[in-house]
């Protein structure tokens, strides 16, 4: 599903990205842990293809396609998907606005017919009810003066409505209380699926708990220094990654 072989990468000409190599297969959910400034944040960017970000060498490939020379809309069309660690708001375009256009903009892009109104609906009703998404919500502003969880549950819902194939989360943990993550926890093992990847990025083991990863990698200094399963992320929570940061200096 998502091969990532020697990527570099900078950001305002200081590198960050050095060599990293990953692969994800379809069907599995891979944790990234590792200290601040490890470079976490810079490849999820990398990957949905945020400006600013530049990658200097290296392939990333999903599906066999490098995606690195596609545009951003032509990478969500493709199956991308990032959840931000801050979802951003977008004042005057209500919530079922903005999910109608996203799904029928990627649904044009791969010559799939749009969907119609009570097909989008019905749709929505099914996904939203899951995440305890009242209709209210739904019909506000995008995230504008939602709380912390219900920015991440409605991250949730558009992961739930687009179907990507590659499902990114940058620290979506964070801010929530044990009750929001759990429901945005749910939301994710719902989409947990033979045709899907995910990689999750994340400081802390107690979102694992809930969304448990078929693999933990440890990011350190913009490479994979450390790989290993579920139990990785308890050894990291019990000593911390002094460990990573004493080898990389």
């Amino acid at each position: 599903m998502l091969e990532i072989k020697n990527l570099h990468a900078t950001v305002d000409e200081q590198k960050i990205l050095r060599g990293l190599d990953l692969s994800v297969p379809a069907g599995e959910v891979h944790a990234i842990m590792g200290p601040n400034g490890a470079g976490k944040s810079t490849l999820s960017y990398v990957l949905a293809g945020r400006a600013g970000y530049d990658v200097t060498e290296g392939s990333v490939l999903l599906d066999g396609e490098n995606i690195l020379d596609l545009e951003p809309d032509e990478r969500a069309a493709a199956g991308v998907f990032l959840a931000f660690q801050y979802p951003i708001e977008i004042p005057g375009v209500p919530t079922l606005t903005f999910l109608r256009q996203a799904l029928n903009s990627q649904r044009r892009a791969r010559g799939e017919d749009e969907v119609t109104t009570p097909d989008f609906m019905r749709l929505i009703r099914e996904k939203g009810n899951d995440l305890k998404i009242k209709p209210e919500m739904l019909k506000r502003a995008v995230n504008v003066g939602f709380s912390g969880g219900e920015k991440k549950r409605n991250e949730v819902l558009q992961m739930a409505v687009l179907q990507p194939k590659l499902c990114v989360l940058d620290e979506t943990d964070s801010g929530l209380d044990i009750d929001a993550l759990r429901v945005v926890a749910d939301g994710v093992n719902a989409l947990r699926s033979p045709d899907r990847a995910f990689v999750i990025i994340t400081h802390y083991q107690r979102l694992l708990d809930y969304i448990v990863p078929d693999k933990v990698h440890v990011l350190s200094k913009g490479q994979i220094a450390r790989s290993g399963g579920k139990e990785l992320a308890l050894e990291l929570e019990e000593k911390g990654y002094a460990e990573f940061a004493e080898s990389a200096a």
